[in-house]
């Protein structure tokens, strides 16, 4: 069974980038090193991966990752603080 993964990055500029994958590792790198990464983070290297959580489902992925891109972002460092 696949797992699908939303997760929270923290970008040099102090700012917070959410999104979903099915390969977490792979798309930190992306992120950090390709032309792949977001276009949001790109511009804001490095980034680093402060929060992650996994589903089993995408429909279940791609709930959580709406509900956290709503969340201001002292909420969504809420996450981080829990996660450390």
């Amino acid at each position: 069974m696949s797992s699908y993964y939303v997760y929270l990055l923290e970008c040099s500029d102090k700012t917070l980038y959410t999104g979903w994958t099915k390969n977490i590792k792979k798309r930190i790198q992306e992120h950090n090193n390709g032309m792949c990464g977001a276009k949001y983070t790109r511009t804001r290297r490095p980034i680093k991966l402060v929060y992650m959580e996994t589903y089993s489902t995408l429909s279940d992925v791609l709930k959580r990752e709406s509900q956290i891109k709503k969340l201001s972002h002292e909420e969504k460092l809420g996450f981080t603080r829990k996660a450390k």
